[in-house]
């Protein structure tokens, strides 16, 4: 299985979405915002990250936009889980590098299928 970048502001999504991916096999690395989420990009090779898009110090899209610049990361996919539906906001996910967009509250068996098609 993947080691998942799980990047979220709140702590109890956090929690469910570990415990979810953890239960499926893949082990997770978890940030509260998007600029300890780079940081944490850094420490070591992921296969998929996970972001939110509302965060604070560093938001999710230029998160995004962040590690797409590292060459680590320029071939791995990115999900951004939120509760934000707006096409302009999907827009701006997209025209950064985002891989899908997944809308809040997560069902943990397509979350994990998703994750199925996207990990290499």
């Amino acid at each position: 299985m993947g080691m998942i970048l799980v990047v979220d502001d709140s702590v109890s999504i956090r929690n469910m979405l570990s415990f979810t991916l953890t239960q499926a096999g893949h082990q997770v690395v978890e940030a509260e915002n998007g600029q300890l989420g780079l940081q944490r990009a850094m420490t070591g090779a992921f296969d998929l990250v996970l972001t939110d898009v509302n965060m604070p110090v560093m938001d999710g899209i230029t998160f995004c936009a962040e590690l797409r610049k590292l060459a680590a990361f320029k071939f791995i996919p990115i999900l951004i889980l939120t509760t934000e539906s707006a096409d302009d906001v999907k827009l701006k996910g997209k025209e950064v590098g985002a891989t899908g967009w997944l809308l809040k509250p997560f069902h943990p068996e397509k979350l994990l299928k998703t994750i199925q098609r996207v990990i290499r």
